[in-house]
C-alpha cells in the first residue's frame, strides 16, 4: 500500500512521532493506522493513544434531570457562530424537554414538539437559519441522585461538554465536583469491570511487547505488565483516578468519605469523533486552472 504524506502527517499528529519514525510505522504496517500507532508505542515512539475522537463539528449538547433521569442531547450546527444564536439555542432546551421522556435517539426524533416531531422542527429551523442541523446523539441516566453540569456554557443547561453523574448517597455538591472531574479528565469508563474487555487485552499486549523490547527475563517482564496495567486503569477509569479537587484522593476514595456510590455516569462533547475534511482552497483553485 502506498503511504501518502497525508497518512505521516495523520500519525504524527496522533501519536506525536518524528516523521520518519512516523512514516516507518505505517511501512511496518501496510498504512493500518491503528497497528502503526501500536508499532510506534512498542518501539517507545509515541504516546499513549487517546481515542477521544476529534472534535471537528459545531453545535451545543444540552442536558436535563427529572424524577431520577438525566439525558443529555448533542445537535450539531455547522458553525460555532449558530450556537450563539438564541434561536437555536432554544430549540436545543426545547428538545431536551422532550428527550427526558424519550426511550432513545429515535425515540426522540419522532417525538412532538410543539405540534410537529423534532425532526421537523430541525428541518425547519434549517431553512430558516441557513445552515445544516441534526440531533446527533442522545444519552441518558438514572439514579437515586443525578447531577448535571455544563462545561463552558452558551446558556443555562447547554455548553460544549454535557456531563450526568449517578449516584446513591453523597449530595449534589458532592455529584457536581464528580461531574466537572469527569469534564476535565474524560474518563472511558466508571470501573475496571465496565471497560471493554478487547481494549484492556489490546492495551495488555501493547504494553507486554513495550516490555519484550526491553531484554529483562519474563518473570520480571511480568511484574512490570502487573504494574503497568494498574496504572493504564488508574487513568482511564473513574473511581480508579487521582480526583482533581484533591489529588490526594481517587474519586473512588473521595466518594467514599462524601458517603456516595457513583454508579454511573454520561459525558458527551460536541463534535466528538467527527471528523470534517478540511479543503485546501490553492490546490482546488490549481485544478480548476488545469
Amino acid at each position: 500500500m502506498a503511504i501518502t504524506a497525508s497518512m505521516v502527517k495523520e500519525l504524527r499528529d496522533t501519536t506525536g512521532a518524528g516523521m520518519m519514525d512516523a512514516k516507518k510505522a505505517l511501512t511496518e504496517t501496510n498504512g493500518d493506522m491503528e497497528a502503526a500507532v501500536d508499532w510506534l508505542r512498542t518501539k517507545g515512539l509515541a504516546k499513549a493513544a487517546k481515542k477521544s475522537g476529534r472534535t471537528a463539528a459545531e453545535g451545543l449538547v444540552a442536558v436535563k434531570v427529572a424524577g431520577g433521569r438525566g439525558i443529555a442531547v448533542e445537535v450539531n450546527s455547522e458553525t460555532d457562530f449558530v450556537g450563539k444564536n438564541s434561536d437555536f439555542q432554544k430549540m436545543v432546551s426545547g428538545i431536551a424537554d422532550v428527550a427526558v421522556s424519550a426511550a432513545d435517539i429515535d425515540a426522540l426524533k419522532a417525538a412532538d414538539m410543539n405540534g410537529k416531531t423534532v425532526e421537523q422542527t430541525v428541518t425547519d429551523a434549517v431553512a430558516v437559519i441557513g445552515e445544516n442541523m441534526s440531533v446527533r446523539r442522545m444519552s441518558s441516566i438514572e439514579g437515586d441522585t443525578v447531577v448535571s453540569y455544563v462545561h463552558n456554557a452558551a446558556a443555562p443547561g447547554m455548553g460544549k461538554i454535557g456531563v450526568l453523574v449517578a449516584m446513591t448517597g453523597g449530595d449534589d455538591a458532592f455529584g457536581k465536583q464528580v461531574a466537572m472531574h469527569i469534564a476535565a479528565v474524560n474518563p472511558a469508563s466508571l470501573s475496571e469491570a465496565d471497560l471493554d474487555p478487547a481494549v484492556v487485552e489490546k492495551e495488555k499486549q501493547v504494553q507486554v511487547d513495550i516490555a519484550k523490547e526491553s531484554g529483562k527475563p519474563d518473570a520480571v517482564i511480568e511484574k512490570m505488565i502487573v504494574g503497568r496495567m494498574q496504572k493504564y486503569m488508574s487513568e482511564v477509569t473513574l473511581l480508579n483516578q487521582a480526583f482533581v479537587v484533591n489529588p490526594d484522593l481517587t474519586v473512588g476514595a473521595a466518594a467514599k468519605e462524601a458517603g456516595a456510590t457513583i454508579t454511573g455516569f454520561v459525558r458527551l462533547e460536541v463534535g466528538e469523533g467527527i471528523e470534517v475534511v478540511k479543503e485546501d482552497f490553492a490546490a482546488e483553485v490549481a485544478k480548476m486552472n488545469t
